[in-house]
């Protein structure tokens, strides 16, 4: 037996769908969910949020749009459960009634604007279900997002030990830091030191440093890995559970730093809506691997998403 589900989880910069067969419990801890359809909008929920503390009304149009089609095609395809998460730009905003008053009556339930401690659960149980069994333990799972990270340390038998959500991600460290076309030396040196102060901070709360395997979520994470593999396109397949040095990332970093926008969009594996901010999401990536001292990470196309879908279980 199977349940059939929808998870959506509304960030700062994208939306995401997933439909999904959910094995029975019985079935055991590594029992694979069977994708229907994994569906991604870049939306910017989070436009401005930084600066003005509310959500932009063009930005929650452009959720709303992305919402209705994804609504479409939950009833569609006959999910029995639909669980929203909306995550750090709702979280922040003065005017989050307005996004929640949209979100109920475009896809009939509420958004659940879920805490930073409960973000960064999802985003653990998603990341480490499937991993490969060879993946050394503990594990730090970074989930590099528009408007925050959230680290979580912990192993497959007792789950998460601890976790912390922090405000760098790649749309807030763009806007806060990195407004040149391309950024200049000082705009960059910037963001590095602000970015290094948090993730100081978050690993005295989280034992990053003692973790044995680093694992890096969203888009910023896998357009990297994608980028260091040279890929001609993007390929999931490809860059799940790709293994990427500290040095390549470093180098795909320097890179994306040194370009234009026009530049970094003529890359083939480039999504149109993530290259303006890709340059902040590989440094986050960068810093947090100094500072934790990871010679290398681990690429997942599974994250809070897949969480979100299992919580349904």
């Amino acid at each position: 037996m199977t349940t059939r589900v929808a998870a959506i989880d509304c960030g700062t910069n994208s939306i995401r769908l997933l439909v999904a067969d959910l094995p029975n419990a019985s079935a055991g801890p590594q029992a694979p969910l069977v994708d229907l359809t994994r569906r991604m909008e870049i939306v910017r929920l989070g436009q401005g949020v930084d600066r003005t503390g509310r959500l932009a009304p063009e930005a929650i149009e452009r959720t709303r749009v992305a919402l209705a089609s994804y609504a479409a095609d939950i009833e569609k395809l006959g999910a029995q459960r639909v669980r929203m998460c909306a995550t750090s730009a709702s979280r922040d905003a003065a005017n989050a009634a307005d996004f929640t008053e949209m979100v109920r009556a475009t896809l009939g339930v509420a958004p659940e604007v879920v805490s930073g401690d409960e973000e960064a659960r999802l985003s653990f149980t998603g990341a480490v279900r499937g991993l490969p069994a060879d993946a050394k333990e503990p594990f730090l799972v970074v989930d590099i997002g528009g408007g925050s990270t959230e680290f979580v340390v912990g192993d497959r038998a007792a789950g998460v030990r601890s976790a912390i959500s922090v405000d760098i991600g790649c749309v807030r460290m763009t806007e806060r830091h990195l407004p040149g076309d391309p950024p200049t030396a000082e705009q960059v040196e910037a963001a590095q030191a602000d970015i290094a102060a948090v993730v100081d901070r978050a690993l005295a709360v989280v034992p990053g440093r003692e973790a044995a395997t680093l694992v890096g979520l969203a888009g910023s994470v896998t357009t990297v890995v994608a980028l260091a593999q040279g890929l001609r396109e993007y390929d999931p397949e490809r860059i799940h559970h790709a293994r990427v040095s500290y040095e390549e990332v470093a180098r795909v970093t320097a890179e994306l730093l040194g370009q234009t926008r026009e530049q970094r969009l003529a890359n083939p594996v480039m999504h149109p809506g993530r290259a303006d901010v890709i340059g902040a999401g590989a440094l986050v990536l960068r810093v947090i691997m100094e500072r934790a001292g990871m010679p290398s990470v681990v690429a997942s196309e599974h994250d809070i998403l897949d969480g979100i879908a299992w919580s349904l279980q």
